[in-house]
C-alpha cells in the first residue's frame, strides 16, 4: 500500500491554499508530492502546482498520522485515497467513513476542473481525469452512490481499454449498467454501450467529453 506523506511533505500540503489548492514549496517536495499522485504541476505558465482530489483529501485530514521524517521510525499504516474500480477485497466497505472520503475526493476533483478547466468549467473531466482515466471513472461512479464490485459480488467495474482515452464499465446487470452510464454522463463523459464479441454480456465505453 502507497506511504502516507511524511510530515514535512503534510506541512506542504496543510499550508495549500484552502480554495484553490495551489501549493508552496521547495520543488523537491513539490516533485516528491506529484511522484505520490498528491499534487500536478499545472501544464500552462507559470506551472503552479496544485493538490490533486487525494491531496485535498489528506489536507482535510482524512487519513492517519503522517510518516515520520527521521529513518528507523515506523510509518503509519494507511495509504492514501484511491478510487474503488471494483474487485478489491475492501469494496464493500461503504461505511460512513468510506462515504466522508469519497466526497471530499469529489468535491477535490470539482475544484481541480474550475481551476485547471479553461473557462472554469466543471461540468467537463480535466487533465488530471484524461491522466488517470480508471481512477477518475471509478470516482465518478462511487461519489454517485453506485458500489464498486468486490471479489466475487456483484457490483460496477472499470477497467482499462486498448482505445485511447477510454475506459470500460462493466455492470451486474442492463439496469447497473444504464445507471452508471446516466452517472458518467451527468459528470462530462461520453458513454456507448456495446456487447462482447463472444456472448451476450453488455459493456459501457466512457471517454471524457472535451467540449
Amino acid at each position: 500500500m502507497t506511504r502516507p506523506p511524511t510530515a514535512a511533505q503534510r506541512r506542504v500540503i496543510d499550508a495549500a491554499d484552502p480554495v484553490t489548492g495551489r501549493l508552496r514549496g521547495t520543488q523537491a517536495q513539490l516533485t516528491a508530492l506529484v511522484k505520490r499522485g498528491l499534487a500536478f504541476r499545472h501544464p500552462r505558465p507559470p506551472h503552479d502546482h496544485f493538490l490533486t482530489p487525494e491531496g485535498h483529501r489528506v489536507r482535510q485530514g482524512i487519513t492517519q498520522a503522517p510518516e515520520p521524517d527521521e529513518p528507523g521510525e515506523a510509518p503509519a499504516s494507511t495509504g492514501v485515497f484511491a478510487a474503488r474500480v471494483g474487485g478489491e477485497e475492501a469494496a464493500a466497505d461503504a461505511g460512513p467513513a468510506r462515504r466522508r472520503e469519497v466526497h471530499s475526493a469529489w468535491q477535490g476533483l470539482l475544484e481541480l476542473r474550475r481551476m485547471t478547466n479553461p473557462g472554469g468549467y466543471v461540468d467537463r473531466p480535466c487533465g488530471w481525469e484524461r491522466a488517470h482515466l480508471v481512477r477518475a471513472a471509478a470516482l465518478a461512479l462511487e461519489a454517485a452512490g453506485h458500489g464498486p464490485a468486490g471479489r466475487e459480488g456483484p457490483g460496477y467495474r472499470v477497467r482499462e481499454t486498448p482505445q485511447p482515452e477510454a475506459v470500460a464499465v462493466h455492470g451486474p446487470d442492463g439496469e447497473a449498467l444504464r445507471a452508471c452510464a446516466a452517472t458518467l454522463e451527468g459528470a462530462g463523459w461520453q458513454v456507448s454501450e456495446h456487447r462482447e464479441p463472444r456472448g451476450e454480456t453488455r459493456y459501457l465505453l466512457a471517454s471524457p467529453r472535451r467540449t
